[in-house]
């Protein structure tokens, strides 16, 4: 069926498309009883297969494509699906609105509002589902409400859907994200993650995520602060049922908290591994956790954090431009949930250094402008004394001037010579690759991999370094290939398996993407980017880390922006966090 539908100019008579003609004439029940006998025939295949699944030498690449026509059935089902979903809905309320009319017979001011009427079809629909699919019902509504967003709004991320190049779990969080929108700016996301979907086919749930928060941001800046914001208000934690006597414990949090918290939980963990306790890595994140909730009297000891954050000088100076900024290990977050974070100490470090004007020479301070007009980083004084916790030694700001590829948005350039990355070169790995950089892979980064290998002659360079788990790393026994991709723009790497599979992945883009806004709308911001003097950057002396991403003549050919990196100096920065 697949080369049948690949060929939209199909022969009269071919019986492909004979079939295809039958089906759309004849409705859904022609289409339920072909689905019928096809999952006949591979639910028998799966319980019965004889010797289908008895490996003959050299069937490995026989299976691989077995599995990949299962992908690609999976995915056309899963399309099918959300079109069906959402045309069930319909039915519903065209059948509950016939109802309605007939049951106010002569009396049209006794029909209750269209809006109930549909609302309560819906609740049917997606109970129909639930009990169908074997969602629970909160999920079949969620799944419902985001299935006619694709069908109605998001005609791209739908067609990837049902040609295999997302995964079903991919496009429904997108589709979830995309909720607060307009079903124009919802098309504008579309169109902006369409002409993604190349550069993101070997990604992993996390930068697929950071992409879909990016287009959302560009589709809609000024409505970002709004969502932070009601975001903030869903803060929760929830208790859920594990096995065996245990169970799961979630929060949900503002990302910087969250990142604390894993990055305290991880430090403790090395600290007591290092001192010779026998326990796990998680398992002593897990106990320091109870520990210190509970009011143990071994609990940790209060210590300060180290969480990097990129943000732009636009998007620091001067919001509404549609940017976000960049957590370390974490990805893209709202920048007015940082800018909150750095009102007190912006303010402090302003204040400490006096004239804020930037001073020349390695190793000098520079503190950022203080624009001209009122602006809540550079004013801002309530919390200045608590920002960071009640029980925490106060905030010391670091910030460091970074660059990015001009088309790409990567950040560019560093070189060393020694076998291992030094630690600023890893950080800067880190800083740009955000999580592993293995295809489809989530895990926060824990080693700094030779793309091509040392002893390969591959050199110690950004250029041929990147980002991996554990897992990852031990790519040369698991692929055929890992090579960079020289002739596609920014740092991308094509991973290829053993029988064969491409999967290409590249790093986080840390600036914001253009959309042009609708007809008659207006921009984003109508007001100018900040001044040369406003867009100043802060370094910080750091003799541990002495390399510098850049000089200052290579800016002109290899810079676009220059995203400032955060940290809420806390504990040493090389210290890398364990998988989830």
């Amino acid at each position: 069926m697949n080369d049948f539908a690949e060929n939209t100019e199909a022969a009269q008579g071919d019986p492909a498309q004979q079939l295809l003609d039958a089906l759309r004439a004849n409705g859904p029940t022609a289409l339920a009883e072909l689905l019928g006998d096809h999952g006949f025939l591979l639910v028998e295949l799966a319980t019965a297969p004889g010797g289908l699944f008895s490996p003959a030498p050299g069937s490995s690449g026989q299976y691989s494509a077995v599995i990949r026509r299962l992908q690609e059935q999976r995915a056309a089902m899963d399309a099918l699906e959300t079109r069906c979903m959402v045309a069930l809905a319909d039915a519903q309320r065209d059948e509950d609105r016939a109802a309605a009319q007939a049951d106010a017979a002569q009396e049209p001011e006794a029909v209750e509002p269209v809006e109930d009427t549909d609302r309560r079809a819906d609740r049917a629909a997606a109970r129909d589902v639930s009990m169908s699919t074997r969602r629970s019902p909160d999920l079949a509504s969620r799944t419902l409400a985001s299935a006619r967003r694709l069908v109605e709004s998001m005609p791209t991320m739908l067609r990837a859907l049902a040609t295999g190049r997302l995964s079903e779990s991919a496009v429904r969080t997108m589709a979830a994200s995309v909720a607060p929108l307009s079903p124009i700016q919802r098309e504008q996301v579309d169109a902006l993650l369409g002409t993604r979907l190349t550069a993101l086919d070997g990604c992993g749930t996390e930068e697929w995520k950071g992409a879909v928060s990016a287009a959302i941001a560009a589709s809609d800046a000024e409505g970002e602060s709004r969502r932070h914001e009601h975001a903030r208000g869903t803060r929760s934690v929830t208790v859920r049922r594990g096995e065996h006597g245990m169970a799961v414990v979630s929060a949900r949090l503002p990302a910087l908290d969250a990142m604390k918290i894993r990055k305290r939980l991880s430090l403790e963990a090395e600290r007591l591994r290092a001192s010779g306790d026998g326990r796990g890595h998680q398992q002593i994140q897990a106990d320091s956790f109870i520990a210190s909730l509970l009011g143990a009297e071994d609990g940790m000891d209060r210590t300060d954090l180290d969480i990097g954050v990129i943000i732009t000088d636009r998007a620091l100076l001067h919001p509404g431009q549609g940017e976000l900024a960049h957590v370390e290990g974490y990805g893209p977050i709202p920048v007015e949930a940082v800018r909150q974070e750095l009102a007190g100490p912006l303010r402090e470090l302003a204040l400490s250094t006096g004239t804020p004007v930037a001073a020349d020479g390695p190793g000098r301070r520079h503190a950022v402008a203080v624009p001209p007009d009122p602006d809540p980083v550079a004013t801002e004084t309530v919390g200045l004394d608590d920002a960071p916790g009640a029980d925490a030694p106060a905030v010391r700001l670091a910030l460091r001037r970074l660059y990015t590829h001009p088309s790409t948005g990567e950040l560019v350039a560093v070189d060393s010579v020694a076998r291992e990355f030094p630690r600023a070169l890893a950080r800067f790995i880190r800083w740009r690759d955000v999580t592993c950089r293995g295809p489809f892979c989530n895990a926060p980064i824990r080693h700094s991999d030779h793309i091509r290998p040392h002893a390969a002659g591959g050199h110690t360079c950004l250029d041929n370094g990147q980002g991996l788990c554990a897992f990852c790393n031990d790519k040369e026994q698991q692929t055929s290939s890992v090579e960079r991709s020289p002739d596609s723009p920014g740092h991308q790497v094509t991973w290829t398996s053993r029988t064969g599979t491409v999967r290409t992945t590249g790093p986080t883009s840390l600036t914001g993407l253009l959309v042009d806004p609708p007809p008659g709308a207006p921009s984003p911001s109508e007001s100018p980017p900040p001044s040369g003097e406003q867009a100043q950057r802060a370094i910080g002396e750091n003799p541990d880390e002495g390399v510098e991403p850049c000089s200052a003549d290579d800016t002109a050919d290899h810079s676009d922006e220059h995203p400032v990196e955060h940290s809420d100096d806390y504990g040493d920065a090389h210290t890398d966090d364990d998988a989830d």
